[in-house]
Order: C-alpha cells, then sequence, then structure tokens
C-alpha cells in the first residue's frame, strides 16, 4: 500500500489534522515522561522505599528513563530517516504505551527503573518525529505555527498527568496513559507522510547516517542546536522537580508538594511554547526568540535559588516562571530540523532534544555528588550544587546559540552530501 503524502505549498483541513494529530501524540508523550516526577514520592514509598532512600531512588530512576531517551533517539531518529515518519511515529507511542502500564505493576527499584528505561526509549521517538512530519508539511513561512502548536498540546499533558493523579492512584494514572497511547494509534492510521521524505526515499542517498552528523561541516550545526537546550531540562528535571528541598533550604517550613511544582511549570511552559512560537514568526528569527528566553531562564533561576525563606504559593509562582523561561522548547526543536537536509533531519529532530534530556543524567550524577559533598560543610547543600551545575548548563547554552545558524524561512525540500 503507498502511503499518501502532503505538499508543502498549502495549509489544507489534512495537514492541519495532521498537526493536530501530532500534537495530541505529544501529549501523550508529556504525559508519560513527567508523569513520574509527580508520582514519585507516593508510588516509592508504596513499592517499600524508606523516606531516607527517596531522593537517591527518584534519582536512580529518573536517570534510567533519561539514558532511555537517549537510546531511543538515537534508534528511532536514524530509522525515521531510513524508513519514514509515520511507521516510525507508531512504533514509539506503542512502545512507550505498554511501558506505561506496566509501570503500574513495579514492585521494586529496579524494575522500576527498568520499565522507566524502556518508556523512555519509546518516549524518545515521539516529538522528534512529529516536529520534522509537521515541519516538512507547512509552508516554509507558516511552519514555525504548526510546531507551536504541537508543543503547546503536547505540553499540556503535564497538567493532565497532576489531575489524574489527584484524583486516581499512580497505578491507575500510569494505565490511563497506556491507553490514551494505545488510543491515538487508530487517529495515526488517519495521518499522512511528508512529500519531502518520499521525495528523498527515491534519490541514492544515504539515510539516517549519524556518522555524517560528525563532519566538519556539520558537527558544530549540531553541538550548537544540542546545547540550547540543555537549562531545559535543568530546570525541569533539578529546580523543579526537587522544589520541596530548595524551598526547605531557603529557611521556609512550607510544605511544597513537588508534583504540584511541576504541573505549575509546564503550565508556565505551555504558554512559554505558544509565546515563544509566535514571537519567532514576528520576528522572522529563531535565534532572537530563543535568546530572549534563554535570559528569562538565567534571571528566573537566579531568583528562584536566592529567595530567602520562600513560601509555598512563591516557590509554585517561581516554577510556573521558570516554566516559562524554559518555554522556548518548540522553537529548539523547530530549529535543529530546520538545520539539516531531509535524509538527516528526523535523525536530527530526534537525537538532538533527547540527547538534552539524556543530559540530565550526567547533570543529577553531578548534583547528588556535590549535594552530599556540600552537605558536610553547608547548610544550603542542594543551592549550592544547583548554582555550579546551572553555571556550567547556561554557559553551554550561550556558547551554542552564538554559533547558532537562523533558520527562518529556510527552504526544507534539500539533501545533505
Amino acid at each position: 500500500m503507498v502511503t499518501p503524502t502532503i505538499g508543502t505549498t498549502s495549509l489544507s483541513p489534512r495537514v492541519w489534522f495532521t498537526v493536530i494529530i501530532c500534537g495530541l501524540g505529544y501529549f501523550v508523550d508529556v504525559y508519560d515522561l513527567i508523569l513520574f516526577s509527580i508520582v514519585k514520592n507516593t508510588s516509592l514509598t508504596d513499592i517499600g522505599v524508606s523516606a531516607a532512600h527517596l531522593q537517591d531512588a527518584s534519582e536512580l530512576i529518573l536517570g534510567a528513563q533519561m539514558v532511555g531517551m537517549l537510546v531511543g533517539g538515537i534508534i528511532f531518529g536514524v530509522l525515521a530517516d531510513k524508513r519514514g515518519r509515520l511507521s516510525i511515529l507508531m512504533t514509539s507511542i506503542l512502545l512507550y504505551s505498554l511501558m506505561n502500564i506496566a509501570n503500574a505493576f513495579v514492585g521494586s527499584v529496579e524494575v522500576y527503573a527498568l520499565f522507566r528505561f524502556l518508556s523512555g526509549v519509546g518516549l524518545a521517538g515521539e516529538l522528534g518525529v512529529a516536529i520534522t512530519l509537521v515541519a516538512e508539511i507547512m509552508p516554509s513561512d507558516k511552519r514555525g505555527y504548526g510546531t507551536t502548536v504541537v508543543a503547546t498540546l503536547g505540553i499540556l499533558g503535564a497538567v493532565a498527568a497532576y489531575l489524574v493523579h489527584e484524583l486516581f492512584n499512580w497505578q491507575t494514572a500510569f494505565v490511563i496513559g497506556g491507553l490514551m497511547g494505545l488510543a491515538l494509534l487508530a487517529a495515526r492510521v488517519r495521518v499522512f507522510e511528508s512529500g519531502m521524505f518520499k521525495t528523498a526515499a527515491e534519490k541514492t542517498v544515504t539515510k539516517g547516517n549519524l556518522l555524517m552528523l560528525l563532519t566538519k561541516q556539520r558537527i558544530g550545526r549540531y553541538l550548537s542546536c544540542v546545547a540550547i537546550g540543555l537549562p531545559v531540562w535543568y530546570v525541569i528535571g533539578i529546580l523543579v522537580t526537587f522544589s520541596a528541598g530548595f524551598t526547605a533550604e531557603s529557611g521556609s517550613i512550607a510544605t511544597v508538594v513537588d508534583g504540584q511544582s511541576v504541573m505549575w511549570a509546564y503550565v508556565g511552559l505551555a504558554a512559554g511554547d505558544l509565546l515563544s512560537g509566535l514571537l519567532s514568526q514576528l520576528l522572522r528569527s529563531r535565534k532572537r526568540a530563543i535568546l530572549l528566553f534563554l535570559l528569562l531562564t538565567l534571571a528566573s533561576a537566579a531568583w528562584y535559588l536566592l529567595t530567602p525563606d520562600k513560601s509555598a504559593t512563591m516557590t509554585y509562582l517561581q516554577c510556573a516562571v521558570l516554566g516559562f523561561g524554559v518555554g522556548y522548547w518548540a522553537v529548539f526543536v523547530t530549529t535543529a530540523a530546520e538545520q539539516f537536509g531531509t535524509n538527516l533531519r528526523a535523525t536530527v529532530a530526534t537525537t538532538v532534544p533527547n540527547l538534552v534530556r539524556g543530559s540530565l543524567f550526567p547533570a543529577l550524577a553531578l548534583f547528588g555528588y556535590l549535594r552530599k559533598y556540600y552537605s558536610e560543610t553547608q547548610t544550603t547543600p542542594r543551592v549550592s550544587s544547583a548554582i555550579i551545575v546551572g553555571g556550567i548548563t547556561f554557559f553551554l547554552a550561550f556558547v551554542g546559540w552564538y554559533f547558532l545558524k537562523e533558520t527562518y524561512g529556510k527552504d526544507l525540500d534539500y539533501v545533505e552530501r
């Protein structure tokens, strides 16, 4: 059966249908991705982890999930350039949906980490391939709107994860996520393949070859794309996920729920994604939009870490502002997709965000090491550790931004040779 394709010259209803379905797929992706950060304390306590070991177990499982995304990003990105966007989207959503359901039945930290690793492998294929598909079916001067819709819809999945957890226990929350993913598979049958991919597939050119990214003319572009996204998961994976600990270190006795912090951060992120995408269109520049949001994120992180005696309300407000600051995620992934030709585009758009997510693993390891080191000499080991990890993160991000190439309005119908 020949897969129908969409051109890139008009905004027909079937183009917008594809955009919406990709957005809903990312909605389920984010729901699953962030659910552990919301249910970690409850779920780990239920399987027998003591309060003294909750932090270490959380860091291990979250790190396993992110390593899985790094592995899956490579696998699914390469396959999406070799075999097509749609088949890989469907495979990835099937894998993480099944693993989501499996997470409801874990009984140990080790099994929990294994299933989160496998979930991460599946989750890795969703966003990058969806953004690639949308970027290739939209007109060049309008694709920022399409990718913004995908990202904004997707980020709301985190809000849904929190609300579902409030209504049901953690096991049911995982099952609901899996069932939503399986339901989307039926809708994806009506999604069309990219015309650019079909054209590139007919050419005698190497597709999905990671080694092509290591050449002198491409490696700089690739690393710049990765670097600008690093602050996103520093903020979400460290500052927001462990907000209760940071609030306590500010000298406060307020009770902060990490899951609620995550929800407010993603409310902010959804708003930031919408505004940054629109801003990049209005400014006709991806780079300027990214710079503005990087500066906002840096200022917000400093405010968050250095505010004394915070109330719970203040912490939630700061998490929302932090989320808004890193809401350049849509522009970041779109920029990565626009940097390379059709035969490498999905590989880049999938590996770049998952390298960023995977960077949380060494960031968490460094944060954990410094936290234990400073706990012997300081009363604020989390804050001191976060400042050091954040300093490294933002330095790399601004260097990456400096060398980044502007891609607004770029014609994507070409291949890398």
